[in-house]
């Protein structure tokens, strides 16, 4: 079987003779990240996306990544520096926070920004110790390891690029921090509604909820993705490497195709070439039975998307040689 590559449109990649240049560097398909932007606002990249990959005679999947229940932070006017040591007022009158997040802001409650880059330990209701600081930017992540708020399946957002999705030519969906099979049938129920019964839906595992009902999100998925990024922020990080390993053995098991996810070559987002470490994460993800891997911002905002390409599709050649 060969393996999947995709990376992901965005800035660094949204001209055609890029793109044309990723798709001769080994990649197949891509991903459009929609947690801060809809398909209609990405036409533009879509449509460059589209020309490339019929200049170079590709049929590229275009797999849509939703906002779905993740909470992220607003928009800022100035994005602050949080140092560390140093105590933030969380809500009104500070860092603003999603109405939905505030009731569990409790003293000792760990917040996880920017996919676990910063992170705060509440104080009181209003108060938190900056733990591992760092400059707040907008839209990012916001994780709350232990808690059980349950934002709504999708946005209004999610609803309108689904009903928009066989217009742009989308092959697949994913749906972010997927808790249960109601989650999947949801979306499911929305692809339907939109006449978009034949595009696939990726279930992204981020979560312990996901991890924990793994089994009957299977029937309703038409593949699982690995997502590594939230996921570590769920666990200490040693622990999920383990975690990978076991969700890649039940859908070995189950003939479920997987993806894996999130800094497979992050370095890369500034450097033209990868840490050994990385190169042996891709490997191990595809010699683990992996049907795609895929890349985020090292081809969205990095400097170097075709280089990262090239490593990304090598590497998993040479591991498809040892399955």
């Amino acid at each position: 079987m060969t393996t999947d590559i995709y990376g992901t449109l965005g800035p660094a990649c949204a001209d055609v003779e890029t793109l044309e240049k990723m798709f001769a560097a080994g990649m197949s398909d891509i991903r459009l990240n929609l947690s801060h932007v809809t398909l209609r606002r990405a036409a533009d990249q879509v449509e460059a996306l589209h020309k490339a990959a019929a200049k170079c005679g590709i049929k590229a999947k275009l797999l849509i990544d939703m906002q779905g229940p993740e909470l992220r932070l607003p928009t800022f006017d100035i994005e602050p520096e949080l140092i560390e040591g140093e105590t933030v007022v969380l809500g009104e009158g500070g860092i603003p926070m999603p109405e939905i997040v505030l009731p569990w802001l409790v003293p000792g409650q760990q917040v996880l920004l920017d996919d676990g880059r910063l992170l705060l330990e509440m104080l009181d209701t209003r108060r938190a110790k900056v733990v591992r600081g760092g400059l707040l930017k907008s839209r990012k992540s916001i994780a709350l390891p232990g808690s059980k708020i349950h934002p709504p399946t999708m946005t209004t957002e999610d609803l309108q690029n689904i009903a928009d999705a066989r217009a742009f030519g989308v092959t697949g969906v994913m749906q972010p921090f997927v808790r249960d099979a109601e989650d999947l049938k949801a979306v499911r129920a929305a692809l339907d509604a939109a006449g978009a019964e034949d595009i696939a839906l990726f279930a992204k595992i981020e979560n312990m909820d996901g991890v924990e009902h793994l089994e009957e999100l299977l029937p309703w998925s038409d593949e699982i993705v690995i997502a590594r990024g939230d996921l570590g922020n769920a666990m200490p990080l040693w622990e999920l490497p383990a975690v990978q390993k076991r969700i890649s053995e039940k859908c070995r098991k189950a003939g479920k195709n997987f993806m894996v996810v999130t800094q497979m070559l992050w370095s890369m987002e500034k450097s033209p070439v990868p840490t050994r470490a990385e190169v042996s994460d891709i490997f191990n993800a595809v010699y683990d039975g992996c049907s795609s891997v895929m890349v985020t911002g090292e081809t969205a905002v990095g400097k170097y998307p075709v280089e990262v390409i090239k490593y990304l599709a090598n590497t998993a050649k040479e591991a498809e040689k040892f399955r």
